[in-house]
């Protein structure tokens, strides 16, 4: 799209969201492809010395796939300077040359070797990418907040909350972190951005309203950004967010059983389309959070944000947003999981709020569900599973070696662990072989 929108409205078709204003899809794209919103991080070196950290004696050849694998990033589908896309060239506080992290290092995945912005990353180790890329020469240290815990996973609610404890409610720096009851075993799998145009609530306990922009804006607050900076790139981030509201999902790309599938189709509205809603022209997304006792899946995201940083973020320039009916907004503390809508479910894998569940085979069989797994991490054709529909894993028969440096171990989901847990959405388990392959051959359509 490369006419300039001047207003732009979404009457919400699906259950969705109205929003009203000048806002530019295309001058969205542009931004985010091109715009650092952060100081650089690191010098450009670390990016071509950071192979040090690897334990290698030279510097690998194909250095560029070498690193992206590494680190779980993928090919800038952009003009990106020679970076992956989630990097970006930047200036440092000197005005020297430098790089920064930016929205793809998390919502910028790839599958069958195709990139994607707004499909989530789910190979990404930003831990590992971090403490290596921070690491080099004298300025060896460790990262302030822990980024992970098991790889593909982040820990964004929990380093957005991190961030504000940082501030003042003014939003000046504090002398000494506020208490915010912070945790970092959240576990959280990046959502795909397409589904937020169907949204009225977005994140994955459904507690911040979808037509929120500073919501997006929560990581641009580094230390050395000041409320007047921000307060002048909303109008960027709005046309931003127009981008994001313009995108699709990418179809499936292998042959469909359509028998099949129309069987899958009947058993889908049966069962699914209370919580996920239905597809097609007249499809409606009922936008329903559903509650922990019925939900059953891991509760630790749900119940992680505090009443008093809720306050806290409610009380600073953030929570202070309006509304497209010119009122304040309102966020809450849902105590459950947003049911997602599943346009594009194919490409989305791995499931549930924590990537818990490999395939979309997992989600409709909780008694198929492995305790320990890993996976290569890669997301060619050779690592895609189309007939369990996710991603091919190999089962392991215990948790990591505590041993093993952390790179390594983060490659091993355990399912014991706080945030990890695999139980819960058991609503497949009584349908049939058949009817489970029937129903995941409709998901592929979706």
């Amino acid at each position: 799209m490369r006419r300039r929108v001047m207003v732009l409205v979404l009457l919400g078709l699906c259950g969705g969201w109205a929003i009203t204003w000048a806002a530019d899809p295309e001058r969205g794209r542009t931004a985010l492809t091109t715009r650092a919103f952060n100081v650089a991080i690191w010098p450009r070196s670390a990016y071509d010395e950071v192979w040090k950290q690897w334990g290698v004696s030279e510097k690998p050849a194909g250095y560029a796939a070498a690193f992206a694998e590494r680190y779980g990033l993928h090919p800038a589908p952009y003009e990106n300077d020679g970076l992956p896309m989630g990097l970006r060239p930047a200036k440092t506080v000197l005005g020297g040359r430098g790089i920064t992290n930016d929205c793809m290092i998390c919502h910028g995945g790839s599958i069958l070797g195709q990139s994607y912005i707004g499909l989530g990353n789910s190979s990404l180790d930003i831990e590992a990418l971090f403490e290596e890329m921070s690491g080099l020469g004298d300025r060896q240290r460790k990262v302030l907040f822990p980024f992970t815990n098991v790889r593909g996973t982040s820990e964004a609610a929990a380093m957005a909350i991190f961030l504000f404890s940082l501030r003042t409610a003014a939003l000046p720096r504090r002398p000494q972190p506020l208490a915010l009851g912070l945790r970092a075993d959240l576990g959280e799998d990046p959502p795909a951005w397409w589904l937020l145009k169907k949204k009225r609530t977005m994140y994955h306990d459904g507690g911040t309203p979808a037509h929120s922009v500073r919501s997006l804006m929560q990581f641009t607050l580094s230390p050395l950004t000041t409320l007047a900076q921000l307060k002048a790139m909303e109008p960027t981030f709005q046309d931003i967010q127009a981008f994001i509201l313009s995108l699709e999902p990418p179809p499936y790309p292998y042959p469909i059983d359509e028998t099949r599938a129309a069987r899958g189709k009947l058993l889908f509205e049966q069962r699914c389309a209370t919580c996920h809603g239905t597809y097609g022209p007249d499809g409606k997304y009922p936008n329903k959070i559903v509650e922990l006792d019925e939900i059953g899946t891991d509760p630790t995201r749900a119940l992680a944000i505090t009443e008093r940083a809720k306050t806290h973020y409610e009380a600073t320039w953030f929570g202070a947003e309006l509304g497209p009916d010119g009122q304040k907004m309102t966020y809450r503390l849902p105590r459950g999981y947003q049911a997602p809508p599943l346009d594009g479910i194919w490409a989305t894998a791995p499931y549930f709020h924590n990537g818990s569940a490999p395939t979309l085979y997992h989600v409709l069989n909780s008694e198929a569900r492995p305790t320990y797994f890993t996976r290569s991490y890669r997301t060619g054709a050779a690592d895609y599973d189309p007939s369990r529909v996710g991603w091919k894993i190999e089962v392991l028969d215990g948790p990591a070696d505590s041993s093993l440096p952390g790179i390594e171990r983060r490659r091993v989901y355990d399912t014991t662990q706080p945030g990890q847990g695999n139980g819960g959405h058991t609503f497949g388990d009584g349908l049939t072989e058949q009817e489970r392959r029937d129903l995941i051959e409709y998901l592929k359509k979706l």
